[in-house]
Protein backbone atom coordinates (compact mmCIF):
# COMPACT_ATOMS: atom_id res chain seq x y z
CA UNK A 1 0.00 0.00 0.00
CA UNK A 2 1.36 3.40 -1.02
CA UNK A 3 1.42 6.50 1.14
CA UNK A 4 -1.25 9.19 1.10
CA UNK A 5 -0.36 12.82 0.34
CA UNK A 6 -0.54 13.68 4.04
CA UNK A 7 1.70 10.74 4.96
CA UNK A 8 4.25 11.76 2.33
CA UNK A 9 4.20 15.37 3.51
CA UNK A 10 4.73 14.22 7.10
CA UNK A 11 7.67 12.01 6.08
CA UNK A 12 9.21 14.84 4.05
CA UNK A 13 9.45 17.07 7.12
CA UNK A 14 11.80 14.50 8.63
CA UNK A 15 13.90 14.84 5.48
CA UNK A 16 14.14 18.59 6.06
CA UNK A 17 14.67 18.85 9.80
CA UNK A 18 17.18 15.98 9.92
CA UNK A 19 19.69 18.26 8.19
CA UNK A 20 19.66 20.44 11.30
CA UNK A 21 20.49 17.45 13.52
CA UNK A 22 23.34 16.21 11.36
CA UNK A 23 24.99 19.51 10.48
CA UNK A 24 24.11 21.82 13.36
CA UNK A 25 23.98 19.42 16.35
CA UNK A 26 26.17 16.46 15.47
CA UNK A 27 28.76 17.29 12.83
CA UNK A 28 29.74 20.82 11.90
CA UNK A 29 28.70 23.18 14.70
CA UNK A 30 30.48 21.21 17.46
CA UNK A 31 33.71 21.43 15.46
CA UNK A 32 32.98 25.06 14.49
CA UNK A 33 32.44 25.85 18.16
CA UNK A 34 35.55 24.07 19.44
CA UNK A 35 37.95 25.30 16.75
CA UNK A 36 36.60 28.79 16.02
CA UNK A 37 34.02 30.16 18.44
CA UNK A 38 35.73 28.71 21.52
CA UNK A 39 39.27 29.32 20.27
CA UNK A 40 41.51 29.73 23.31
CA UNK A 41 39.55 27.40 25.60
CA UNK A 42 41.04 24.02 26.43
CA UNK A 43 39.39 20.90 24.99
CA UNK A 44 37.71 19.65 28.17
CA UNK A 45 36.27 23.09 28.96
CA UNK A 46 34.88 23.71 25.47
CA UNK A 47 33.34 20.21 25.43
CA UNK A 48 31.76 20.93 28.81
CA UNK A 49 30.30 24.25 27.60
CA UNK A 50 28.91 22.52 24.52
CA UNK A 51 27.26 19.95 26.79
CA UNK A 52 25.83 22.69 29.01
CA UNK A 53 24.33 24.47 25.98
CA UNK A 54 22.60 21.31 24.76
CA UNK A 55 21.28 20.69 28.28
CA UNK A 56 20.00 24.26 28.55
CA UNK A 57 18.06 24.03 25.28
CA UNK A 58 16.48 20.78 26.42
CA UNK A 59 15.56 22.20 29.84
CA UNK A 60 13.75 25.25 28.45
CA UNK A 61 11.57 23.19 26.15
CA UNK A 62 10.96 20.45 28.71
CA UNK A 63 9.48 22.98 31.12
CA UNK A 64 6.89 24.20 28.62
CA UNK A 65 6.23 21.16 26.39
CA UNK A 66 3.23 19.67 28.29
CA UNK A 67 1.36 22.97 28.52
CA UNK A 68 2.08 23.76 24.86
CA UNK A 69 0.87 20.29 23.95
CA UNK A 70 -2.36 20.71 25.90
CA UNK A 71 -2.95 24.09 24.23
CA UNK A 72 -2.18 22.62 20.79
CA UNK A 73 -4.85 19.93 21.12
CA UNK A 74 -7.48 22.68 20.87
CA UNK A 75 -6.87 22.94 17.13
CA UNK A 76 -3.50 24.71 17.35
CA UNK A 77 -0.94 22.04 16.45
CA UNK A 78 -0.18 23.59 13.07
CA UNK A 79 0.12 27.12 14.44
CA UNK A 80 2.64 26.10 17.10
CA UNK A 81 4.49 23.89 14.64
CA UNK A 82 5.00 26.85 12.30
CA UNK A 83 6.01 29.18 15.15
CA UNK A 84 8.81 26.92 16.39
CA UNK A 85 9.86 26.21 12.82
CA UNK A 86 10.35 29.94 12.20
CA UNK A 87 12.32 30.32 15.46
CA UNK A 88 14.61 27.46 14.45
CA UNK A 89 15.18 28.84 10.97
CA UNK A 90 15.89 32.41 12.09
CA UNK A 91 18.47 31.46 14.71
CA UNK A 92 20.10 28.91 12.42
CA UNK A 93 20.67 31.72 9.94
CA UNK A 94 21.97 34.01 12.70
CA UNK A 95 24.81 31.60 13.52
CA UNK A 96 26.48 32.74 10.30
CA UNK A 97 27.27 36.05 12.05
CA UNK A 98 29.52 34.54 14.76
CA UNK A 99 33.10 35.83 15.05
CA UNK A 100 36.21 34.05 16.29
CA UNK A 101 36.33 33.61 20.05
CA UNK A 102 32.67 34.61 20.49
CA UNK A 103 31.72 31.38 22.20
CA UNK A 104 29.12 33.04 24.45
CA UNK A 105 27.28 34.54 21.47
CA UNK A 106 27.57 31.26 19.57
CA UNK A 107 25.89 29.34 22.39
CA UNK A 108 23.32 32.12 22.89
CA UNK A 109 22.23 31.71 19.26
CA UNK A 110 22.57 27.94 19.09
CA UNK A 111 20.29 27.36 22.11
CA UNK A 112 17.14 29.00 20.60
CA UNK A 113 17.93 27.40 17.23
CA UNK A 114 17.85 24.00 18.89
CA UNK A 115 14.72 24.95 20.87
CA UNK A 116 12.99 25.88 17.61
CA UNK A 117 13.96 22.59 15.99
CA UNK A 118 12.92 20.49 19.01
CA UNK A 119 9.72 22.49 19.59
CA UNK A 120 8.52 21.98 16.02
CA UNK A 121 9.18 18.25 16.45
CA UNK A 122 6.77 18.02 19.41
CA UNK A 123 3.87 18.99 17.16
CA UNK A 124 5.28 17.11 14.18
CA UNK A 125 5.43 13.90 16.25
CA UNK A 126 1.92 14.44 17.61
CA UNK A 127 0.52 14.78 14.08
CA UNK A 128 1.45 11.17 13.34
CA UNK A 129 -2.06 10.33 14.62
CA UNK A 130 -3.53 12.88 12.17
CA UNK A 131 -1.93 11.50 9.01
CA UNK A 132 -2.30 7.73 9.39
CA UNK A 133 -3.96 4.88 11.28
CA UNK A 134 -2.52 3.07 14.36
CA UNK A 135 -1.79 -0.05 12.30
CA UNK A 136 0.55 2.04 10.10
CA UNK A 137 2.30 3.98 12.90
CA UNK A 138 5.45 1.81 12.84
CA UNK A 139 5.66 1.92 9.05
CA UNK A 140 5.17 5.68 8.65
CA UNK A 141 7.35 6.58 11.65
CA UNK A 142 10.29 4.48 10.41
CA UNK A 143 9.79 5.87 6.89
CA UNK A 144 10.21 9.33 8.37
CA UNK A 145 13.42 8.50 10.18
CA UNK A 146 14.75 6.40 7.31
CA UNK A 147 14.24 8.99 4.58
CA UNK A 148 15.32 11.66 7.04
CA UNK A 149 18.77 10.05 7.13
CA UNK A 150 18.95 10.00 3.34
CA UNK A 151 17.67 13.56 3.03
CA UNK A 152 20.10 14.93 5.59
CA UNK A 153 23.03 13.47 3.65
CA UNK A 154 22.43 15.77 0.66
CA UNK A 155 22.91 19.12 2.48
CA UNK A 156 25.62 17.48 4.60
CA UNK A 157 27.58 16.50 1.49
CA UNK A 158 27.01 19.98 0.04
CA UNK A 159 28.38 21.60 3.21
CA UNK A 160 31.35 19.22 3.32
CA UNK A 161 32.07 19.90 -0.36
CA UNK A 162 32.15 23.62 0.39
CA UNK A 163 34.54 23.05 3.28
CA UNK A 164 36.88 20.74 1.35
CA UNK A 165 36.90 22.94 -1.76
CA UNK A 166 37.88 25.89 0.44
CA UNK A 167 40.82 23.88 1.79
CA UNK A 168 41.64 22.94 5.37
CA UNK A 169 45.37 23.56 5.37
CA UNK A 170 44.93 26.60 7.61
CA UNK A 171 42.26 25.05 9.78
CA UNK A 172 38.49 25.07 9.46
CA UNK A 173 37.38 27.33 6.53
CA UNK A 174 34.95 29.48 8.44
CA UNK A 175 33.30 31.25 5.49
CA UNK A 176 32.43 27.89 3.91
CA UNK A 177 31.01 26.64 7.21
CA UNK A 178 28.84 29.75 7.57
CA UNK A 179 27.55 29.31 4.03
CA UNK A 180 26.68 25.78 5.07
CA UNK A 181 24.43 27.16 7.81
CA UNK A 182 22.46 29.04 5.13
CA UNK A 183 22.11 25.86 3.06
CA UNK A 184 20.77 23.94 6.05
CA UNK A 185 18.12 26.60 6.72
CA UNK A 186 17.06 26.63 3.06
CA UNK A 187 16.82 22.81 2.94
CA UNK A 188 14.84 22.71 6.18
CA UNK A 189 12.38 25.33 4.93
CA UNK A 190 11.92 23.68 1.52
CA UNK A 191 10.88 20.33 2.99
CA UNK A 192 8.67 21.98 5.59
CA UNK A 193 6.35 23.43 2.95
CA UNK A 194 4.51 20.13 2.13
CA UNK A 195 3.84 19.66 5.85
CA UNK A 196 2.44 23.18 6.12
CA UNK A 197 0.30 22.80 2.97
CA UNK A 198 -1.02 19.24 3.18
CA UNK A 199 -1.16 18.11 6.83
CA UNK A 200 -4.19 19.05 8.89
CA UNK A 201 -5.07 18.39 12.50
CA UNK A 202 -7.89 15.83 12.41
CA UNK A 203 -7.89 14.84 16.08
CA UNK A 204 -8.09 17.00 19.16
CA UNK A 205 -10.30 18.51 21.80
CA UNK A 206 -13.59 20.27 21.08
CA UNK A 207 -13.18 23.99 20.38
CA UNK A 208 -12.97 26.07 23.54
CA UNK A 209 -13.70 29.72 24.30
CA UNK A 210 -10.95 29.65 26.94
CA UNK A 211 -8.24 27.35 25.51
CA UNK A 212 -5.51 28.52 27.90
CA UNK A 213 -7.61 27.83 31.00
CA UNK A 214 -8.82 24.53 29.58
CA UNK A 215 -5.25 23.62 28.61
CA UNK A 216 -4.15 23.96 32.24
CA UNK A 217 -7.14 21.88 33.38
CA UNK A 218 -6.45 19.22 30.74
CA UNK A 219 -2.78 19.20 31.70
CA UNK A 220 -3.53 18.25 35.30
CA UNK A 221 -6.06 15.62 34.17
CA UNK A 222 -3.46 14.06 31.89
CA UNK A 223 -0.88 14.06 34.68
CA UNK A 224 -3.33 12.11 36.85
CA UNK A 225 -4.06 9.69 34.00
CA UNK A 226 -0.38 9.05 33.36
CA UNK A 227 0.22 8.46 37.07
CA UNK A 228 -2.61 5.91 37.12
CA UNK A 229 -1.71 4.06 33.90
CA UNK A 230 1.16 1.71 34.63
CA UNK A 231 1.90 0.94 30.98
CA UNK A 232 2.32 4.58 29.96
CA UNK A 233 4.25 5.48 33.10
CA UNK A 234 6.64 2.55 32.72
CA UNK A 235 7.24 3.31 29.08
CA UNK A 236 7.97 6.98 29.77
CA UNK A 237 10.37 5.96 32.54
CA UNK A 238 12.16 3.54 30.22
CA UNK A 239 12.19 6.12 27.42
CA UNK A 240 13.71 8.71 29.75
CA UNK A 241 16.74 6.54 30.42
CA UNK A 242 17.48 4.99 27.04
CA UNK A 243 16.74 8.08 24.96
CA UNK A 244 19.08 9.98 27.29
CA UNK A 245 21.86 7.73 26.07
CA UNK A 246 20.86 8.10 22.43
CA UNK A 247 20.60 11.88 22.61
CA UNK A 248 23.90 12.22 24.42
CA UNK A 249 25.71 10.12 21.83
CA UNK A 250 24.19 12.18 18.99
CA UNK A 251 25.04 15.58 20.49
CA UNK A 252 28.40 14.74 22.08
CA UNK A 253 29.94 12.12 19.77
CA UNK A 254 31.79 14.55 17.51
CA UNK A 255 33.21 16.50 20.45
CA UNK A 256 34.26 13.23 22.12
CA UNK A 257 35.87 11.94 18.91
CA UNK A 258 37.73 15.22 18.59
CA UNK A 259 39.04 14.80 22.16
CA UNK A 260 40.22 11.28 21.31
CA UNK A 261 42.44 12.74 18.60
CA UNK A 262 40.46 11.82 15.46
CA UNK A 263 40.82 14.40 12.71
CA UNK A 264 38.01 16.53 11.34
CA UNK A 265 38.01 14.74 7.97
CA UNK A 266 37.67 11.31 9.54
CA UNK A 267 34.87 12.45 11.85
CA UNK A 268 32.98 13.84 8.88
CA UNK A 269 33.40 10.64 6.85
CA UNK A 270 32.25 8.53 9.79
CA UNK A 271 29.16 10.69 10.25
CA UNK A 272 28.32 10.32 6.57
CA UNK A 273 28.75 6.55 6.92
CA UNK A 274 26.36 6.54 9.90
CA UNK A 275 23.68 8.40 7.95
CA UNK A 276 23.88 6.05 4.96
CA UNK A 277 23.82 2.88 7.08
CA UNK A 278 21.04 4.21 9.32
CA UNK A 279 18.63 4.55 6.39
CA UNK A 280 18.13 0.86 5.52
CA UNK A 281 18.32 -0.22 9.15
CA UNK A 282 15.58 2.23 10.19
CA UNK A 283 13.27 0.76 7.53
CA UNK A 284 14.37 -2.75 8.53
CA UNK A 285 13.36 -2.09 12.13
CA UNK A 286 9.89 -1.12 10.92
CA UNK A 287 9.51 -4.38 9.00
CA UNK A 288 10.94 -6.55 11.78
CA UNK A 289 8.62 -4.90 14.33
CA UNK A 290 5.66 -6.49 12.53
CA UNK A 291 7.36 -9.88 12.86
CA UNK A 292 8.96 -9.83 16.31
CA UNK A 293 6.92 -6.99 17.96
CA UNK A 294 7.84 -3.36 18.43
CA UNK A 295 9.06 -3.86 21.99
CA UNK A 296 11.43 -6.65 20.95
CA UNK A 297 13.03 -4.41 18.35
CA UNK A 298 13.32 -1.58 20.87
CA UNK A 299 15.13 -3.88 23.27
CA UNK A 300 17.39 -5.02 20.43
CA UNK A 301 18.32 -1.42 19.68
CA UNK A 302 19.04 -0.72 23.35
CA UNK A 303 21.28 -3.78 23.50
CA UNK A 304 23.30 -2.62 20.49
CA UNK A 305 23.68 0.82 22.03
CA UNK A 306 25.00 -0.81 25.22
CA UNK A 307 27.70 -2.51 23.16
CA UNK A 308 28.53 0.70 21.31
CA UNK A 309 28.81 2.70 24.55
CA UNK A 310 31.12 0.17 26.19
CA UNK A 311 33.36 0.07 23.12
CA UNK A 312 33.41 3.89 22.98
CA UNK A 313 34.69 3.94 26.55
CA UNK A 314 37.39 1.38 25.73
CA UNK A 315 38.50 3.53 22.76
CA UNK A 316 40.15 5.99 25.11
CA UNK A 317 42.49 3.27 26.42
CA UNK A 318 43.73 2.01 23.04
CA UNK A 319 47.04 3.44 21.83
CA UNK A 320 47.58 1.52 18.59
CA UNK A 321 46.29 3.83 15.79
CA UNK A 322 45.02 1.01 13.54
CA UNK A 323 43.13 -0.75 16.34
CA UNK A 324 41.71 2.54 17.52
CA UNK A 325 40.36 3.41 14.08
CA UNK A 326 38.97 -0.09 13.57
CA UNK A 327 37.12 0.02 16.89
CA UNK A 328 35.84 3.52 16.13
CA UNK A 329 34.31 2.26 12.88
CA UNK A 330 32.69 -0.64 14.73
CA UNK A 331 31.15 1.76 17.22
CA UNK A 332 29.87 3.87 14.32
CA UNK A 333 28.26 0.82 12.69
CA UNK A 334 26.53 -0.25 15.92
CA UNK A 335 25.14 3.25 16.40
CA UNK A 336 24.00 3.48 12.78
CA UNK A 337 22.28 0.11 12.85
CA UNK A 338 20.06 0.95 15.81
CA UNK A 339 19.74 4.74 16.06
CA UNK A 340 16.89 5.38 13.63
CA UNK A 341 14.92 2.26 14.47
CA UNK A 342 15.06 2.94 18.20
CA UNK A 343 13.86 6.53 17.84
CA UNK A 344 11.19 5.80 15.21
CA UNK A 345 9.68 2.81 17.00
CA UNK A 346 9.65 4.69 20.31
CA UNK A 347 7.48 7.33 18.64
CA UNK A 348 5.07 4.84 17.09
CA UNK A 349 4.98 2.65 20.23
CA UNK A 350 3.95 5.63 22.34
CA UNK A 351 1.45 6.73 19.69
CA UNK A 352 -0.46 3.48 20.17
CA UNK A 353 -0.52 3.89 23.95
CA UNK A 354 -2.26 7.28 24.00
CA UNK A 355 -5.71 8.70 23.10
CA UNK A 356 -5.48 10.37 19.65
CA UNK A 357 -7.62 13.36 20.64
CA UNK A 358 -4.97 14.37 23.21
CA UNK A 359 -1.94 13.41 21.14
CA UNK A 360 -0.17 16.80 21.31
CA UNK A 361 -0.52 16.90 25.08
CA UNK A 362 0.72 13.34 25.54
CA UNK A 363 3.55 13.92 23.11
CA UNK A 364 4.32 17.02 25.15
CA UNK A 365 4.95 14.73 28.11
CA UNK A 366 6.80 12.34 25.83
CA UNK A 367 9.09 15.19 24.88
CA UNK A 368 9.42 16.30 28.51
CA UNK A 369 10.90 12.92 29.33
CA UNK A 370 13.04 13.08 26.21
CA UNK A 371 14.21 16.62 26.85
CA UNK A 372 14.93 16.13 30.54
CA UNK A 373 16.82 13.01 29.52
CA UNK A 374 18.77 15.12 27.02
CA UNK A 375 19.76 17.38 29.91
CA UNK A 376 21.17 14.61 32.08
CA UNK A 377 23.54 12.93 29.64
CA UNK A 378 25.39 15.95 28.21
CA UNK A 379 25.42 17.58 31.66
CA UNK A 380 26.89 14.43 33.16
CA UNK A 381 29.58 14.28 30.49
CA UNK A 382 30.28 17.97 30.91
CA UNK A 383 30.63 17.80 34.70
CA UNK A 384 32.75 14.67 34.50
CA UNK A 385 35.02 16.27 31.92
CA UNK A 386 35.40 19.37 34.06
CA UNK A 387 36.16 17.46 37.25
CA UNK A 388 38.52 14.88 35.78
CA UNK A 389 39.89 16.75 32.77
CA UNK A 390 38.97 13.66 30.72
CA UNK A 391 35.57 13.06 29.09
CA UNK A 392 35.98 9.28 28.78
CA UNK A 393 34.54 8.62 32.24
CA UNK A 394 31.28 10.34 31.37
CA UNK A 395 30.84 7.91 28.49
CA UNK A 396 30.75 4.94 30.85
CA UNK A 397 27.82 6.43 32.79
CA UNK A 398 25.73 6.34 29.61
CA UNK A 399 25.88 2.54 29.68
CA UNK A 400 24.01 2.57 33.00
CA UNK A 401 21.25 4.67 31.44
CA UNK A 402 20.73 2.14 28.63
CA UNK A 403 20.64 -0.77 31.07
CA UNK A 404 18.02 0.89 33.29
CA UNK A 405 15.96 1.86 30.26
CA UNK A 406 16.03 -1.67 28.90
CA UNK A 407 15.00 -3.19 32.23
CA UNK A 408 12.03 -0.83 32.57
CA UNK A 409 10.95 -1.38 28.96
CA UNK A 410 10.93 -5.15 29.51
CA UNK A 411 8.10 -4.57 32.02
CA UNK A 412 5.90 -2.66 29.54
CA UNK A 413 3.04 -4.53 27.86
CA UNK A 414 2.95 -4.52 24.07
CA UNK A 415 0.44 -1.83 22.95
CA UNK A 416 -2.47 -2.56 20.67
CA UNK A 417 -2.21 -1.64 17.00
CA UNK A 418 -5.93 -1.50 16.42
CA UNK A 419 -8.60 1.01 17.31
CA UNK A 420 -9.81 -0.48 20.60
CA UNK A 421 -8.63 2.29 22.87
CA UNK A 422 -10.74 1.10 25.79
CA UNK A 423 -8.12 -1.49 26.70
CA UNK A 424 -5.52 1.24 27.05
CA UNK A 425 -7.45 3.61 29.33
Amino acid sequence: MGMSRAEKAWVLYDVGNSAFVLVMVTAIVPIFFKEYSAAGLDRATSTAYWGYANSCASLVLALFAPLLGAFADYGRKKMLFVFFLIVGLVFTLSLSMIGKGQWVLCLALFIPARIGWAGSNIFYDSMLVDVTSPSRFDHISTQGYGWGYVGSVIPFVAVISLILSAGMADGLPVSAVKTGFLLVAAWWLMFSLPMILHVRQTSGMSPSSAPVRDAFSSLFDTMRQIAQKKTILLFLGAYFFYIDGVGTIISMSTAYGHDLGFGVKMLIVVLLFIQLVAFPFALLYGKLASVFSTRTMLLTGIGLFCCATLLAFLLAWITDPFQKQLLFWLVAFLIASSMGGLQALSRSYFGRLIPPEASAEYFGFYNVFGKFAAIVGPLLMGITGHLTGDTRWGVLSILVLFVIGGLLLSLVKEPLDGSDASDRF
